[in-house]
C-alpha cells in the first residue's frame, strides 16, 4: 500500500464514525487536573481510556506516580521495531480544565461530544483529547497501510497536568532520559494560526509571573481627612507599573528586551498574518513595541501584562485612602531573554525610579521557558513538505507558539527536535465554556499526520544523516 492509502484510510477513519466514537469515550472522563481529589479520575484515564488503545497499536506500557507525590500521573510506552531506524516521542495530555455545566449553552454538556455541522463541542475535543486522539489514530493507520510496520521506533508520553503548568514532568523526563531517547519530537497542542491553515511551530515563548505589593499601613482612612496627607498605595503602583510598560504596552526595563529578531524568524513571520477571524478581536496596530508587524510582536518579541490590580474594594469602594495594593504581572519571552533574574532586574528598576516601598516578588505558578528550535533544521523542511503534500496547501511556519507549553522538558532535557502540529484553531473556546474542535479540521488533521508517519517511515533515516551531517559542520567551523 502507499502514501495515499495510509491517508484515505484515515479520513475513512473519520468519515465512518469511528473518529468520532473514540472522542466521545475520551471526552467523557472526567479529567478536570485543576479540581480537588481527581488523581483516581487521572489515572484511569491512562490505565482505561488509553491502555487498550495503544496496546492494539503494539505498544508496552507503564504508569508513573507523579514525582512530587500530589499531583497527576504519567503514561509512558514505547513501541520498538528497529534500534538502527529513528525514533519519535509523542506527547500529549489528558487532563483539562474545570468545568461547570451552567455556564455552557444550552443543550451542550462538557462531559459529551455534541455536533452541530462543522463544531464538535466537549471539554477536551481542542485541548488535548481530541489532538492526542488524531495522532495516535494516524498512528493506526499507517500501521494497517504498512502491513504492521511503522518504519520507526514510536514512543509515548502522556501527562495529567498540563493545566496546572505540567507538575513533575521536567524531573519524570531528567530521571527516565533513558526511556525517552528519540531522535524527535512531535506533539500536537494549541490553535493552527488560522482553521484552514495547517500550522508548524517549533517551540514557544516562555511565561514568568510576578507579583508587586505596596504595603504601606494596615488600614485605611478618610480620604476627606486624610487625602493629600497619605501616600495612596494605588496611585504609587499604578505609577510603579507605569515605569515598567508605557501607555501604549512598551516594555521600559532594558534587561528583559529580547535580543534582536533573527533574520530566518523574520521572514517565516512576514508570510503569516495574525487575526482576522469572525470572532478575533480587532488588533490594536499602535500597541506593543514601535516598528514591529503584529506577528512579530506576538512570536518574536516579549510583552508585559497587567494580569490584575487590587487596591480596596473595587466592589463595594468606600470614601477612604487603601493602605495597600497588589498586582499580578507577567512577562510572555521569547528566546535568549534573561528572565532567571527578573526579580532583581525589575528591583533594580524600581529603585532607581523612586518606588523603593513596592515589592517584587515571584508568583506561586511555576514559570514556563522559551524554547524554539532552529528554523533551519533538516526537520523543520521535511514537516514542512510533508505537511503540504498532505494538504494541497501551504503551511505556516511559527519560530513559537505566541502562548507557553512545557516544551523544554523536551528540547533542554531530552535534546529534542521539537515540531509541533496543532490541530485546533483561535476560536475553540480552549479553557472556556463551549470548547469545540471543528470536525474539518480533524479530518484533515487525521490525514495529515497518517502522512507524515508514513513519510517519517521512508525518509526519517536520510534526514537523520543529513542533520548530523549539518552538526559536524557547525563543530568544525
Amino acid at each position: 500500500m502507499s502514501r495515499a492509502d495510509a491517508a484515505a484510510a484515515a479520513t475513512a477513519y473519520f468519515d465512518d464514525g469511528a473518529f468520532l466514537a473514540a472522542l466521545q469515550d475520551k471526552v467523557a472522563r472526567r479529567t478536570e487536573s485543576q479540581a480537588p481529589d481527581q488523581n483516581a479520575a487521572l489515572d484511569a484515564y491512562l490505565r482505561d481510556g488509553l491502555g487498550a488503545d495503544i496496546a492494539r497499536l503494539g505498544f508496552t506500557s507503564r504508569i508513573l506516580p507523579n514525582p512530587d507525590g500530589r499531583n497527576g500521573p504519567f503514561l509512558l510506552a514505547e513501541r520498538l521495531e528497529d534500534p538502527a531506524l529513528p525514533t519519535v516521542l509523542i506527547y500529549g495530555h489528558g487532563d483539562t480544565v474545570r468545568s461547570d455545566a451552567r455556564q455552557w449553552r444550552a443543550g451542550l454538556d462538557p462531559w459529551a461530544v455534541t455536533v452541530e455541522g462543522d463544531r464538535w463541542y466537549g471539554r477536551g475535543t481542542a485541548d488535548n483529547k481530541g489532538q492526542h486522539v488524531i495522532n495516535l489514530a494516524a498512528l493506526e493507520q499507517v500501521l494497517g497501510a504498512r502491513d504492521g510496520k511503522l518504519g520507526f521506533n514510536a514512543k509515548l508520553i502522556i501527562e495529567m497536568g498540563e493545566e496546572m503548568g505540567s507538575p513533575g514532568l521536567r524531573a519524570i523526563c531528567a530521571t527516565h532520559a533513558e526511556a525517552l531517547a528519540a531522535d524527535l519530537l512531535i506533539a500536537s497542542d494549541g490553535p493552527r494560526l488560522t482553521a484552514e491553515r495547517p500550522t508548524l511551530f517549533l517551540g514557544s515563548r516562555g511565561a514568568f509571573n510576578f507579583e508587586l505589593d505596596v504595603d504601606i499601613r494596615p488600614n485605611a482612612y478618610h480620604s476627606g481627612n486624610w487625602g493629600g496627607l497619605l501616600r495612596n498605595p494605588g496611585t504609587v503602583l499604578a505609577s510603579a507599573i507605569a515605569c515598567l510598560v508605557n501607555a501604549q504596552g512598551r516594555i521600559l526595563v532594558d534587561g528583559l528586551l529580547p535580543p534582536p529578531i533573527p533574520p530566518a524568524v523574520k521572514a517565516a513571520l512576514a508570510d503569516v498574518h495574525v487575526g482576522g477571524g469572525e470572532t478575533d478581536p480587532d488588533i490594536d496596530t499602535d500597541w506593543g513595541e514601535p516598528g514591529l508587524s503584529p506577528e512579530e510582536r506576538l512570536f518574536a518579541w516579549n510583552t508585559i501584562e497587567v494580569l490584575a490590580f487590587k487596591t480596596g474594594d473595587p466592589e463595594t469602594p468606600i470614601n477612604a485612602v487603601p493602605g495597600n495594593a497588589k498586582a499580578t504581572m507577567q512577562l510572555r519571552f521569547v528566546v535568549g531573554t534573561d528572565w532567571q533574574n527578573l526579580v532583581p532586574i525589575v528591583r533594580t528598576h524600581l529603585d532607581a525610579h523612586g518606588f523603593p516601598m513596592v515589592a517584587v516578588r515571584p508568583s506561586r505558578m511555576e514559570a514556563f521557558v522559551a524554547t524554539r528550535l532552529d528554523l533551519e533544521d533538516p526537520w523543520v523542511d521535511w514537516a514542512m513538505t510533508s505537511l503540504a503534500a498532505s494538504t494541497g496547501k501551504k503551511p505556516a511556519l511559527l519560530p513559537n507558539f505566541g502562548g507557553s507549553l512545557p516544551n523544554d522538558a523536551f528540547s533542554d532535557i531530552l535534546g529534542l527536535p521539537t515540531l509541533w502540529i496543532p490541530h485546533s484553531y483561535p476560536a475553540c473556546a480552549q479553557h472556556a465554556p463551549d470548547e469545540h474542535l471543528l470536525g474539518s479540521v480533524a479530518r484533515e488533521g487525521l490525514a495529515m499526520m497518517a502522512g507524515l508517519f508514513w513519510d517519517l517511515g521512508e525518509q526519517g533515516p536520510a534526514i537523520l544523516a543529513q542533520r548530523a551531517r549539518s552538526i559536524a559542520t557547525v563543530t568544525l567551523a
